[in-house]
């Protein structure tokens, strides 16, 4: 059966007006006894709210009455006592005179002579800031200085000769005030309730001493700090489901309140409507006893597919049962099938978001660090160029001085600037920490033995009260890296722990092997892991952030750099590595220092020319292009020295203009910066495509550029004659 049809049987079936009038009578008379239960109770509470303030009213015109008393006015305090003890209401109530600046002077609960207490245990100081002390005020409750329960005040000015001398208050008990709740007669199951400013129960219909001094529930809390006088829905104190009524008490900010059980509430309407609805019911019984049952059958299909369209809107994976009606199922079928594709799709889509929020959050501070790292590296790189060649020309000369020296002390002044000359070698290659790694200084070694050959490096630069310890796993895999740059990353790492650690703590190195999968900012596969871990103080979230970013240093001008984590950051990326970095206040720092596993065999030590071997002697014609003048007159004499045949190019151009134009040559030994359109490393390219069995040896300072032509051996300077005579000797033809 279609739906039209069920629909139509269903119009059919029901008297349609007939219901409307009958739910309109009723729902009519339930609004109507509601609304004037409501003005009725609402009344009640205004009137509640004037009786407080009368009986308010009351003790303030004792205290107008005391404060016009010409014993106060005269100084007379002993008469004003007695005429105070006289008008206080009951033993408990207290008449204080205070000076302005709150010291008590007169209290009729303490005996004349005796000490008077210190301020005022009310909060009625606030009240005079916030109000004025030229009016009357009543004080919130606060616990009775004298026995139990608790206390309000009320508070005069007196005047004497038009300006206020001193203030008079009554400490009046706040069970006082249960008298009005019972001269009321409200219904048994009507709470009435007195609450001052500070939403605490001063006086209550039921158990007032359980509940006096406690604060009202959550919902009256928030409808008193918004409105002087309501209605609302809660809970009360004892857990019962209520409709509360309130009113404000003129000038004093109190509240009133009655509240009475939903279930009393609704009992007097719903008896008159129930009334009118059992007279309509019966007229319409039939009608709807039959409707009843075809329009759940009709009524039933359209509910489950609106709870698979609300499950589709959410989100949610749609479950149909069919019900038998063609088109209900047809679209509820296509439904299913949607839900499904936008779940599969909302994940993939939220996935490929999340991928490339972070994707991009990643690259651009990479960028950030790179961009920063490439231009230190461009600025040290070009220093340690020129560094490099004058050490070159320094090395080269005190070789051959050393080979022709025979006085001992001028052969003890040549190791001297020996010495000398190799830490000016070393601190330029500090400089060079940030630029490209140059393939002349890559060795591939075991980086568990380099970090036991730095750890006395490492001792060396810790204080006292620092401990090491170390964890090198068995059988690492070797790794190509810059040896000097790897030991200056483990110092560098080092004394930012030392610092970190100023009252001692420990050092933690360990290597291991990993292997670890791709991810968006790294390549997948082996690695060696060294970790560098302390105790120290850590470094909070911001200053994280740009730990890695060069000069940035939180030490003290002149005790830091900010260089030691960007060299380490630059080592490990050049490495074709990264560096991770966490950090946490009062629980220390790791840095992680991941190197990719290299297939090459472990790299054999630099030969180096014996301090007091002989210059190896060589034959052949060397090509030697070099453009700094004093370098070329330092490396010219030691190849001639050692036997070769040296023929001289200023650049790359020269060179390739003399080998075209018929020069022998049986080595070909370039620097690889040089001024003109050929540098040595493209010197080397043609070379290898116009006569590829010349042999070619390329020098270096520093370049940016990467040595890619095969079988061209490359050497860092400052080298060794030594070891470039036997390396171009191994090289050249005889003649």
């Amino acid at each position: 059966m279609r739906i039209r049809t069920r629909l139509l049987i269903l119009i059919l079936a029901i008297v349609l007006p007939a219901f409307v009038a009958a739910a309109l009578a009723v729902g009519y008379v339930y609004v109507e006894e509601r609304r004037a239960q409501e003005n009725s109770v609402t009344e009640a509470v205004r009137a509640f709210a004037l009786l407080v303030d009368n009986e308010l009213e009351t003790s303030e015109g004792t205290l107008h009455a005391l404060a016009s008393s010409p014993a106060l006015v005269r100084g007379d305090l002993d008469t004003f006592y007695s005429h105070a003890r006289e008008l206080a209401s009951t033993p408990d109530t207290a008449i204080v005179l205070y000076t302005p600046d709150g010291q008590q002077v007169l209290n009729t609960r303490v005996a004349p002579g005796t000490p008077l207490q210190a301020g005022r245990a009310s909060n009625m100081a606030a009240l005079m800031r916030r109000y004025g002390a030229g009016r009357t005020l009543v004080s919130d409750l606060f616990p009775a200085t004298q026995g139990e329960g608790y206390d309000f005040v009320v508070q005069v000015p007196v005047r004497v000769h038009g300006a206020v001398r001193y203030f008079l208050s009554m400490s009046v008990p706040a069970a006082s005030l249960q008298h009005l709740l019972e001269i009321q007669h409200f219904p048994a199951h009507w709470q009435a309730v007195i609450v001052d400013r500070g939403n605490r129960i001063v006086a209550r219909t039921r158990e007032p001493e359980r509940f006096r001094g406690r604060q009202v529930g959550a919902e009256a809390l928030h409808e008193f700090s918004t409105r002087a006088e309501g209605i609302f829905n809660g809970i009360n104190l004892t857990g019962t489901p209520m409709q509360g009524f309130f009113g404000t008490v003129p000038d004093i900010g109190w509240k009133v309140m009655i509240t009475i059980p939903q279930a009393e509430l609704r009992r007097v309407p719903l008896h008159a409507a129930a009334f009118l609805g059992v007279m309509m019911a019966l007229l319409l019984v039939v009608a709807v006893a039959g409707a009843r049952w075809i329009g759940r059958r009709a009524i039933a299909p359209i509910e489950d597919l609106g709870r698979s369209a609300e499950d589709l809107g959410k989100g949610r994976e749609v479950t149909y049962t069919p019900q038998k009606v063609a088109e209900l199922d047809a679209v509820a079928r296509r439904m299913a099938e949607a839900s499904v594709e936008i779940r599969r799709a909302r994940g993939e889509l939220e996935q490929r978001v999340a991928e490339a929020v972070a994707a991009s959050e990643q690259a651009q501070q990479a960028l950030m660090r790179s961009q920063k790292l490439e231009a230190l590296g461009r600025l040290t790189g070009g220093i340690a160029h020129e560094f490099n060649n004058l050490l070159q020309t320094l090395t080269t000369a005190l070789q051959l001085a050393a080979l022709t020296a025979t006085q001992p002390k001028v052969q003890s002044l040549i190791d001297t600037c020996k010495r000398t000359v190799a830490r000016a070698s070393a601190l330029t290659a500090r400089l060079g920490a940030f630029g490209r790694v140059q393939d002349a200084k890559l060795m591939t070694v075991d980086p568990a033995e380099q970090v036991r050959n730095a750890m006395q490096l490492i001792r060396g630069v810790l204080r006292q009260g620092i401990s090491v310890e170390m964890d090198c796993a068995e059988h690492t895999w070797p790794v190509t890296i810059d040896p000097l740059q790897f030991d200056l990353a483990l110092l560098n790492l080092a004394i930012n722990a030392r610092d970190a650690m100023p009252d001692g703590g420990t050092l933690r190195l360990q290597v291991r092997n990993a292997s670890v999968a791709a991810a968006i900012d790294r390549a997948g596969g082996d690695y060696v892991a060294v970790t560098v871990a302390d105790t120290g103080c850590g470094m909070p979230p911001e200053v994280l952030a740009r730990a890695i970013d060069p000069f940035f240093t939180t030490k003290a001008p002149g005790q830091g750099t900010g260089l030691g984590l960007p060299q380490a950051y630059a080592f490990a990326t050049q490495s074709q590595g990264w560096l991770a970095l966490s950090s946490e206040v009062g629980a220390g720092t790791t840095i992680e220092l991941w190197l990719p596993r290299s297939s090459q065999p472990l790299s054999l030590g630099a030969r180096l020319l014996e301090e007091d071997g002989a210059m190896p002697q060589a034959s052949g014609r060397i090509l030697f292009v070099e453009d700094d003048p004093l370098v070329r007159e330092a490396v010219v004499s030691g190849l001639e020295d050692a036997g070769f045949d040296v023929v001289v190019a200023v650049s790359g151009d020269r060179a390739l203009a003399m080998l075209e134009n018929g020069l022998d040559a049986d080595v070909v030994f370039s620097d690889i910066v040089m001024p003109g359109q050929v540098s040595g490393i493209d010197l080397a390219g043609l070379l290898r495509e116009r006569r590829p069995g010349l042999p070619v040896v390329l020098a270096t300072g520093y370049t940016d550029q990467r040595v890619v032509v095969p079988g061209v051996q490359v050497l860092a300077k400052p080298y060794e004659i030594g070891q470039l005579v036997e390396l171009l000797a191994g090289l050249a033809r005889p003649t």
